[in-house]
């Protein structure tokens, strides 16, 4: 794993939050082999997409931050 800053780490629990969501409305007591093939792609979108999102305000907010 790549040593990440606390940006991105910040974005990560914002995405982790984000799965919880879809997690919460497919069931918790599902296993992961059991899910849909929809439902792990609208999972790792919707990870990619709060990470991005995340990741976007926090750069508005800092100036400083290279990209």
């Amino acid at each position: 794993m790549v040593d990440l800053s606390a940006q991105e780490k910040e974005a990560m629990r914002h995405s982790m939050k984000m799965a919880a969501e879809v997690m919460n409305e497919i069931g918790w007591e599902t296993r992961l082999r059991d899910l849909s093939k929809h439902q792990v792609l609208t999972l790792i979108e919707v990870v990619i997409d709060g990470f991005q999102q995340a990741m976007r305000e926090i750069t508005a907010a800092d100036p400083e931050v290279p990209f």
